[in-house]
């Protein structure tokens, strides 16, 4: 692949313990494969001084390293973690202007006796302040998507977000697309038998796409084996030009384009 794509990983939690020791090799492999840009959501208020770190540490771009964008949210794989002051910690960060987006936030009810009215009334807090600061917000959702689609349709969230590694049908992807959000796309595309995504990825307008690692997780087919890293993006851009017959600079373009635009970045 290229490294003069300017990719923007719009996903990827290089805070994550799994880096430590090499996180800086991951960012310069990151850079020479293309990626310009990667975006980091928070997870728990506990992590978010580690991640606000992190990303002023790459605030300017250089020759070396990808610019780093924080996010901040708290996320429903952790619910015993969270604690009703988190809320307010959350609302002064994003007063002090700290973070791009809110999230990574959400419903999963893919968990195993997951209590989905705190996980509602967590979500609906996190929106709710993410309208307060006019900002976008990064979706995590898992078995989930008609009481997210109603939550929003009912919030009305004027800037949108990026509703990270879509998995539902096309028609709940055309309602968030309606509805201001981009798509993410990962590496769950380069596995053969993830039929209807690759078929959506083939065929929804690339103007609502997105690409996005979640590295360390979600790894892509070859490497399942291994923790995910953000240079991978690129990777998952070879997928979806396969899967479109479109030019990979295109796609490339196009995507960077459109999570500048929802993050509102210059270069959207």
């Amino acid at each position: 692949m290229q490294s003069d794509l300017d990719l923007f990983d719009s996903h990827c939690h290089l805070d994550f313990d799994a880096f430590g020791g090499w996180r800086d090799q991951a960012l310069r492999n990151a850079r020479s494969a293309g990626i310009r840009q990667i975006l980091l959501p928070g997870v728990t208020a506990q992590y978010w001084p580690r991640l606000l770190q992190l990303c002023q540490l790459h605030a300017q771009a250089c020759e070396h390293y990808p610019l780093l964008y924080p996010a901040l949210g708290m996320h429903p794989c952790f619910m015993a973690e969270h604690r009703p002051e988190h809320l307010d910690l959350l609302q002064q960060r994003l007063a002090e202007g700290e973070a791009l987006a809110v999230g990574e936030i959400g419903l999963d009810f893919f968990i195993p006796d997951s209590d989905a009215q705190a996980q509602q009334q967590l979500l609906e807090q996190q929106l709710l302040l993410a309208r307060q600061f006019d900002l976008p917000v990064l979706l995590h959702v898992r078995k989930a998507h008609d009481p997210m689609l109603k939550t929003l349709r009912r919030l009305k969230l004027p800037r949108g977000g990026i509703v990270h590694a879509f998995s539902g049908s096309e028609q709940q992807a055309r309602i968030y697309i309606d509805l201001g959000f981009k798509l993410g796309f990962g590496g769950v595309l380069s596995y053969g038998r993830a039929t209807k995504l690759r078929h959506l990825a083939a065929t929804l307008p690339l103007e609502s796409m997105v690409l996005e690692t979640d590295a360390p997780d979600m790894p892509l087919s070859g490497w399942r084996e291994e923790p995910n890293r953000p240079e991978r993006v690129a990777d998952v851009l070879g997928v979806l030009a396969q899967l479109r017959a479109e030019p990979v600079r295109q796609i490339a373009r196009q995507t960077t384009h459109n999570a500048c635009a929802v993050l509102g970045l210059a270069g959207g």
